[in-house]
């Protein structure tokens, strides 16, 4: 089976993880997923294939005679997909022979295009898949799924030798949880690889340090027409909060490896105002210092006004998994060469963003990242070309077996 025919099947699945649920998973339709991938994952001959009490899928594949000396080595995506977009009845659109032009979203009437998403224009010639602009793909990180089970497959279908090889499928990536129950002990890896990228090609071993920032503000509230010098308006106060942060370090304006202050969530009357942020830099030192000026922001709100007004809550998420990856870059050579065997042209670059590889790298397990193929995840106009995800799939094969 190629890995888009897996593919199309998982994202029939509704599996989107809920940020507000103290569940665990965070939906429990994630489930539904981990028993069908348990399943499959037993008929294409893993052993001791199950789904832990967290709705983590484990299965491993035994070495090979001969090579039972061979490191263990581990591939492992994500069931969920991000809440920032309905995740639920996908329906993907297949463009054979994709021509590089516009595509019409027949859902919805939006239209994908080279001009919004220039990535589009490389896979002309290929066959496309698309959203129908209903909801989100999935390909973050369904492909991932599909591209790791298809590789499995054929190892076990080709004979050839390998290395213990561990299989993990994790819930509430999205969410920042996916590895929260993770037990690198039992998965048995001395290394490994998430398959949650990007673009053919792209392997990444360095990601942002993140943490997220909760801001409370009390105010006071009097009649409009007699409050001079008493009404304390929250909302406004907010507004003086977020007017001390650095203007041009935002999501919008910076690329590369530059850092930012996100205002993601804001609400507020006279009284009550919260503003929820996150804050990412890939650099450690620059990173502190953004946690800084938030306190220092938050402190000078509270001088100006004589009283704590503002509180904030901070709290680190991941960390740059590039300080873990020093002294593994076997692993990112591995990986180049089995892209490049696999007819691909590899790359890295700083990721902006992070994976479940973030918080293993630091729970002890050396965990990169490597690419599905896909292309503007989150959204409607989510895509993802069949070609592509063939080529992820042989690359992971030749990890499994040659590529070591």
């Amino acid at each position: 089976m190629r890995a888009y025919e897996r593919f199309l099947r998982y994202i029939r699945v509704y599996t989107t993880s809920d940020p507000d649920s103290s569940a665990v998973p965070s939906s429990a339709r994630q489930l539904d997923l981990a028993r069908l991938l348990a399943a499959e994952m037993a008929e294409l001959g893993l052993s001791d294939v199950h789904v832990d009490d967290f709705g983590i899928v484990y299965g491993w594949l035994p070495a090979t005679p001969g090579m039972e000396v061979q490191s263990p080595l581990g591939f492992i995506a994500h069931m969920d997909t991000a809440p920032d977009y309905s995740g639920e009845h996908v329906n993907a659109q297949l463009i054979p022979n994709y021509d590089g032009g516009d595509v019409l979203l027949g859902g919805t009437g939006d239209v994908l295009s080279p001009a919004a998403f220039p990535s589009l224009s490389a896979l002309a010639g290929m066959t496309l898949i698309t959203t129908d602009g209903t909801t989100l793909l999935g390909a973050d990180d369904k492909a991932g799924i599909a591209e790791i089970l298809t590789a499995c497959e054929a190892v076990i279908a080709s004979g050839a030798p390998h290395g213990r090889l561990c299989i993990a499928f994790t819930p509430d990536e999205e969410v920042g949880a996916g590895v929260d129950h993770f037990d690198v002990k039992k998965f048995g890896a001395d290394a490994a690889y998430t398959v949650d990228g990007g673009p053919e090609g792209e392997i990444a071993y360095e990601t942002f340090n993140a943490a997220s920032a909760d801001v409370t503000v009390t105010g006071l509230s009097v009649h409009p027409g007699s409050s001079k010098n008493t009404m304390l308006n929250a909302a406004l106060i907010a507004m003086e909060f977020n007017a001390l942060l650095p203007a041009a370090e935002t999501p919008r304006l910076t690329e590369n490896d530059e850092g930012f202050f996100h205002l993601h969530g804001m609400s507020g009357d006279v009284e009550h105002a919260q503003l929820h942020y996150i804050i990412r830099d890939h650099d450690r030192a620059s990173f502190e210092c953004r946690k800084r000026a938030m306190l220092h922001a938050a402190k000078t709100i509270n001088e100006r006004y004589g009283k704590e007004i503002v509180r904030l809550t901070l709290k680190d998420s991941y960390y740059n998994m590039a300080e873990k990856l020093a002294d593994h870059m076997d692993l990112i050579e591995n990986a180049k060469r089995a892209a490049s065997l696999a007819g691909m042209t590899p790359y890295t670059e700083p990721v902006r963003g992070g994976t479940d590889g973030c918080r293993l790298s630091y729970m002890g397990l050396p965990t990169p990242n490597l690419c599905t193929g896909g292309f503007a995840f989150h959204g409607r106009f989510e895509h993802i070309a069949v070609e592509s995800m063939d080529r992820c799939a042989k690359m992971i094969e030749l990890l499994m077996t040659s590529v070591r």
